[in-house]
């Protein structure tokens, strides 16, 4: 969002169409989450997409929360994370929003008793199920920062399987060879083309790795390891091949966000910025808050800074240099505009990087082309990047010295 559109915002405030869309993004957002209604009565039967969350709160006896809206059908779009981009971020949350859930107290370090929730959990279509509550499931939306939001929940006195779930067969495979790492399993099925959302939903309910060390893992964190997992195994194809040969630029303007990505001739290396303007979901205040993390070619040692949102980035990069064929040194930049003030979880953040690099990337021959590129395509001004940036800086210091060579 430009300055101009978001001075338009204030004079219009959802009433007078100066954007020009037929409907106010901002109060359509806003309706989604009053509209987080929980069905009247203590009985829910509904198709799960599959939908299982499980808490991290009083780890290792966590919330384990089987989730269905209350409508029978195909509700797969409910939980496909690949395909909510798409949708717009209004339609995602009223799906999302509309997904009850029957909550139970269990210890992840039990996941035996729990199969056929898991089975439920690895299906590749909707399964019926019928949650029966001990009390009324209280109005509200989970809002968070890695997992996608999710609507009303209350305690379950009991969760009934109605239908017959049907994993896809490397996934069935994995659940029931328990010989195979967790690991291993992940990267068997990322391989085996299953949905990255559908094994971190597996990794999560403790039906990946070997018989005695399953163990459940709250669904934040399983976000953030599946990412890691998958996009270590990637960067080491990477490495493997030959450098980019020229700069590449990609640019994607979406939902109250810009993401860039430069990518510099060189060995695999990758840097991760977000620039979060006032009034947006991590900044109240009245400046622009701008914060990076970055790797160089053998990794990190330590969990990056920015969390989820790192991985899930790294991920896309890594698929985009391995299909493409070449490695390269990765800066991506995030601008956060006003009107994006919901936390909806690291999966708008993988799905959209996966987006820029599907779009065709414009090429330059030197690093100064392709800064100017840059400064041209964000709000805030190259100055801010080249300071915040340890390899865009690193960049011109090695081009500083070959001038000398």
């Amino acid at each position: 969002m430009s300055a101009r559109a978001a001075s338009l915002c204030l004079l219009c405030r959802g009433a007078k169409g100066l954007c020009g869309k037929p409907v106010c993004p901002v109060l359509a957002l806003w309706r989604a989450v009053e509209s987080a209604k929980p069905p009247s009565g203590l009985l829910l039967e509904g198709s799960s997409p599959p939908s299982v969350f499980v808490g991290r709160v009083g780890y290792p006896r966590v919330r384990l929360a089987p989730a269905a809206p209350p409508e029978v059908g195909d509700t797969s779009a409910y939980d496909a994370p690949e395909r909510w981009l798409e949708l717009g971020l209004g339609k995602v949350l009223e799906m999302r929003l509309s997904l009850v859930r029957g909550v139970t107290a269990v210890d992840v370090r039990r996941p035996r008793g729990l199969e056929e929730l898991q089975l439920l959990a690895v299906s590749s279509r909707p399964v019926d199920v019928e949650l029966k509550f001990a009390k009324p499931p209280k109005p509200g939306a989970r809002l968070d920062l890695f997992a996608p939001p999710m609507g009303p929940a209350a305690p379950a006195e009991r969760v009934r399987v109605l239908g017959d779930p049907k994993p896809p067969r490397p996934l069935e495979k994995a659940f029931y060879d328990t010989d195979m790492g967790a690991e291993e399993a992940v990267v068997y099925l990322y391989e085996s083309g299953v949905p990255v959302s559908a094994i971190q939903r597996a990794f999560s309910v403790g039906a990946l790795g070997t018989g005695r060390l399953r163990r459940l893992v709250p669904t934040r964190w399983s976000i953030t390891a599946v990412d890691d997992i998958i996009s270590r195994h990637l960067i080491e194809r990477v490495k493997r091949l030959k450098p980019a040969d020229r700069y590449l630029f990609f640019e994607r303007k979406h939902e109250h966000n810009t993401f860039v990505a430069l990518i510099a001739p060189g060995a695999w290396s990758y840097e991760w910025i977000e620039a979060w303007f006032p009034h947006t979901t991590w900044n109240p205040g009245a400046t622009v808050e701008v914060e990076g993390d970055w790797e160089g070619y053998w990794g990190r040692t330590t969990y990056a800074s920015l969390g989820g949102c790192y991985y899930a980035a790294r991920l896309a990069t890594a698929e985009y240099m391995l299909r493409e064929g070449f490695q390269g040194t990765a800066v991506l930049i995030r601008e956060i505009y006003e009107g994006f003030f919901l936390p909806i979880g690291v999966w708008f953040v993988r799905e959209s990087v996966r987006a820029l690099f599907r779009s065709r990337p414009e090429r330059y021959d030197s690093l100064g082309e392709v800064l100017e590129r840059l400064g041209r395509s964000t709000r805030l001004p190259l100055g801010v990047w080249l300071e915040k940036s340890a390899l865009l800086g690193r960049m011109l210091r090695q081009e500083r010295l070959e001038v000398w060579l």
